[in-house]
């Protein structure tokens, strides 16, 4: 075991006892102050862009096209207008109230999940561990019996090699090498969870008295499961200002495209040989035609940064309310009256420029991301493998950094909603500490993430199935009410990808109770001893269930070998003190 002093050299100071501390700070000041400026000016900067983007575009070349002079079809007669009206196709009336009602579903079940969770956390982890082995492997059992059928059906043993990709789904399903990977893929993927299972099963009823002491906050803390609600509006806001403003400026660029013309049958080219014909902008080429891929970079990056700061503002707000709910000595009697709303007014008053930080850091490495990705786009057909692997090697780097960034940045916030310091400084902190708890973020923290993983993937395998048999037509029940289509896997992968992100947005709310608390509780042991006066905060079965943990952890060893040093020099100190 290492010394203490050799630990905590490199890890840093562990907290010290404070009576005067009782959950996040209330007096606090505001952090990074620069970015927070130079963030509203970025925004101010991007609403100009916006702004410009709209008086210069035009919407209607997206719908109606137009002539080689720039005017629009259905402006002089209505002839063209008439044709292209006759081509449009609307969906089915029931199509949108059918996925709606899958979507419906699939928040109904996330939230009965949520509530089962408050009241019968360990009963109900292992009957999501049992259900979702249940599903996978009927999953198996179905994709074997397809598999079965299609023997000796003519076309049944084409290759998906030698079928190439096909616009029609459905055609996969009729070939039995597809039902044959399917099987295969969730053969694997089962195995993988079993095996993992087995190896953790001592670290599960550990995380599952994490689990129930993070569904009594959110139970004390009940308006933080609609929170995502505020995130996902604000997300929407954030994504259609993009989409429309990249819209715009496109629609604008698209003037300058140049039209079909055979010039070289011409009598002008017979005239003068060496003349081209080149399409010039309507109205002439302005100066905002010159800086219209700048303000389409702008643009993205600022999508990147606005997104990241909308989603770090709700990882700290929630942080905020959990760790009130921790440091609460009486619970809920020492909490605030609105724990959500107060984080969230110490959020935007005081760490808009914390938040504003964090989310760039993440920004500039993923819009670094996109350039990789275009670079990769333009080199697919280069034959120099030598940069092909750098710019693999480039793409995996980066991949790593974002997400160790997304994890730094997250409990980087925790730490900024207890103690209201700085980005940077909250960042160092949260760091140390979790490096002098290493041990315990890898078997503990880690593994209730893997649990929470399989709540998400158990919702959607059940919407999933649901989705398949309703409108596959395969239940006789719903032969009435399911809409008659031709590609009705398009619709089920509709309602299996927002069945994921409803069960994401309930779940993220756990994931970051469950951080949060973990958070909490290794400072909780570092400040306190459990004696009378310096109790412990966690609850009395959580202390006893993570405490067996403490002989592997290399901090606390460090800690029990510096207390038992300091009862020594006690001693020592008192028998000269007698003998003297």
């Amino acid at each position: 075991m290492p010394r203490d002093e050799e630990f905590y050299g490199k890890h840093g100071e562990p907290r010290k006892y404070d009576p005067a501390f009782k959950g996040p700070i209330q007096n606090r000041s505001c952090t990074d102050i620069v970015c927070c400026i130079l963030f509203i000016i970025a925004i101010l900067g991007y609403i100009a862009v916006g702004i410009l983007a709209w008086s210069q575009g035009d919407p209607r070349k997206v719908i109606y096209p137009t002539d080689s002079r720039g005017q629009f079809c259905g402006q002089a007669a209505s002839a063209c207008f008439t044709a292209l009206s006759h081509t449009l196709c609307l969906p089915p009336p029931l199509m949108p109230c059918t996925l709606y009602r899958g979507l419906v579903i699939a928040m109904l079940t996330s939230l009965l999940f949520i509530i089962l969770l408050r009241f019968l956390a360990g009963i109900m982890v292992w009957i999501m561990i049992a259900l979702v082995i249940i599903v996978i492997g009927y999953g198996i059992f179905h994709c074997y019996m397809e598999y079965a059928a299609l023997k000796g059906e003519p076309g049944a043993n084409v290759t998906l090699q030698e079928l190439g990709f096909q616009t029609d789904f459905s055609v996969y399903l009729q070939i039995r090498q597809t039902w044959l990977a399917f099987m295969i893929i969730l053969a694997i993927v089962e195995v993988i969870i079993i095996l993992l299972l087995i190896f953790l099963r001592k670290r599960i009823l550990i995380a599952i008295a994490l689990i129930k002491e993070a569904s009594r906050a959110i139970g004390h803390v009940m308006c933080s499961l609609f929170y995502p609600l505020f995130t996902f509006l604000l997300l929407a806001i954030v994504i259609a200002y993009w989409a429309v403003t990249a819209v715009y400026p496109f629609m604008l660029q698209s003037n300058s495209d140049m039209r079909h013309f055979n010039y070289t049958t011409s009598p002008m080219k017979a005239q003068c040989p060496d003349s081209q014909c080149l399409f010039a902008f309507y109205g002439g080429e302005t100066v905002y035609h010159k800086y219209l891929i700048g303000l389409q970079f702008y643009n993205v990056f600022l999508f990147f940064w606005c997104a990241n700061f909308v989603i770090a503002l709700g990882q700290m707000t929630l942080a905020g309310a959990f760790a009130s709910y921790y440091w609460a000595f009486v619970k809920p009697d020492d909490m605030p009256a609105f724990p959500v709303f107060s984080s969230l007014g110490r959020s935007l008053r005081y760490h808009t420029g914390s938040l504003a930080f964090g989310s760039l850091i993440l920004s500039i490495i993923q819009i670094i991301r996109v350039l990789l990705e275009y670079l990769d786009h333009k080199l697919k057909g280069a034959q120099n493998k030598f940069a092909k692997f750098l710019l693999c090697c480039l793409k995996c780097c980066f991949w790593c950094l974002e997400k160790c960034i997304k994890f730094l940045n997250r409990n980087a916030y925790i730490m900024v909603a207890m103690y209201g310091k700085n980005f940077c400084t909250s960042a160092r902190d949260a760091f140390f500490l979790l490096m002098r708890n290493m041990i315990r973020v890898a078997v503990l923290d880690k593994v209730t993430d893997f649990l929470l993983f399989l709540g998400k993937l158990l919702i959607v395998g059940l919407v999933g199935v649901f989705a398949f048999f309703f409108f596959s037509g395969r239940v006789k029940a719903f032969e009435n009410t399911a809409p008659n289509l031709h590609y009705y896997w398009v619709p089920i992968l509709t309602v299996v990808i927002g069945s994921y992100l409803i069960a994401h947005g309930f779940f993220s709310v756990y994931a970051m109770c469950v951080d949060t608390l973990f958070l909490c509780f290794c400072e909780d042991l570092e400040r306190n001893d459990g004696s009378a006066a310096r109790p412990y905060y966690m609850s009395s079965t959580l202390h006893e269930i993570l405490w067996k943990n403490k002989a592997e952890d290399p901090s606390s060893s460090a800690a029990q070998q510096q207390d038992s040093e300091d009862i020594q020099l006690k001693q020592q100190q008192t028998k000269d003190e007698d003998e003297s």
